[in-house]
């Protein structure tokens, strides 16, 4: 039964790929047109398209809301959330853990107090106003990811999904104090440290997002790279090691990888936490477990889901703009515990 499920995921691919990437269209379009301002979906186009092959644009409200606050918006958040899961894609093939993600892991939390101490500090790069916050982030985040595989071996050789998700839990809520300690004695950066613990897409910018994109495209095509690795991690190491993969080195890459990618994310929108860790198993039942099909349906996956949290982050209590963090929390909370079970009964 399960063959021939398989079966019919691979044969149905590309039409997959096809409503995923006619539904990210639709919910881009969706999520720049709903807001405090509703802007009809002709104008968004309209406004869009002429912008895009320079031709005049009528000055409006509507062009000024659409294109310096709500596209870049969109754009930052459709490429975070691809990025974010596809990295927890990659975090769950390469450790065969079905919890692996930044978020369960402590990765987006060592991420987010490098971005804080950055910050705290005021320390830069010449030339760059967020290439500081990003170096830092992303140097936290893979430092934060090798001290808990660390320690996890150290406590059970068998690197166990419980070993490794209690030891990542234990990590964030330890980063947790330490950034609250640093945000106490900062008092001056208090809000806009703050902002780093609850996720938030406001107020980006096309640099942002042009940072995003680069870090998404170079780091996605390692990933897609080494696809066929993962699908042999996924069975185990030693398969990987019988089929030819260099395990330490192929290891090493993919977990600096992530880390990079992660770190961006972070020094960009702040801590979101579970995206990495939902999608992934959402687009595995779409398409299957083969890496080659998961890792880009993974992609379009992820920055649907955060797409539609940022919609309602910002349209639910309308003025007032919750944290993004808290709409994928809610999801995510539920999302685990479910996963968590059927793991442990699957054993």
């Amino acid at each position: 039964m399960r063959d021939l499920r398989q079966l019919r995921r691979e044969k149905f691919a590309p039409l997959t790929y096809l409503l995923l990437t006619f539904a990210l269209f639709l919910t881009m379009i969706l999520c720049i047109c709903v807001g405090s301002v509703s802007i009809s979906v002709s104008d968004t186009l309209t406004t869009i398209w002429n912008s895009v092959w320079k031709l005049p644009v009528p000055e409006s409200i509507a062009k000024n809301i659409i294109l310096n606050v709500r596209l870049p918006r969109v754009l930052c958040v459709t490429l975070a959330g691809a990025a974010l899961s596809l990295c927890g894609t990659a975090m769950q093939g390469l450790l065969r853990n079905p919890l692996a993600d930044g978020s369960t892991m402590g990765v987006s939390s060592g991420a987010a107090l490098g971005a804080v101490t950055a910050m705290a500090t005021g320390f830069t790069l010449p030339g760059s106003s967020y290439g500081g916050i990003m170096i830092t982030a992303m140097a936290f985040a893979f430092g934060s990811l090798i001290l808990i595989l660390s320690l996890a071996y150290a406590l059970d050789r068998s690197l166990s999904t419980s070993s490794i998700i209690l030891i990542g839990v234990i990590f964030t809520m330890f980063i947790s104090s330490i950034i609250s300690l640093i945000i106490t004695f900062a008092s001056d950066h208090t809000r806009s440290l703050s902002f780093w613990t609850l996720g938030s897409f406001s107020g980006v910018n096309y640099e942002q997002a042009a940072l995003l994109l680069l870090a998404l495209v170079l780091c996605g095509g390692i990933l897609f790279r080494f696809s066929p690795e993962l699908n042999a991690f996924a069975i185990g190491e030693d398969n990987a090691r019988h089929v030819g993969v260099n395990v330490k080195r192929v290891k090493l890459i993919i977990l600096i990888t992530v880390s990079v990618l992660i770190g961006v994310c972070v020094s960009i929108s702040g801590t979101i936490s579970f995206v990495g860790l939902v999608m992934p198993h959402i687009a595995r039942m779409l398409v299957g477990p083969n890496h080659k099909r998961l890792l880009p349906a993974s992609l379009f996956s992820g920055a649907i889901f955060l797409l539609l949290a940022d919609l309602i982050s910002r349209t639910i209590l309308s003025p007032i703009e919750l944290s993004i963090g808290v709409i994928t929390s809610l999801v995510g909370a539920v999302a685990f515990v479910i996963i968590f079970y059927q793991t442990r009964k699957a054993r």
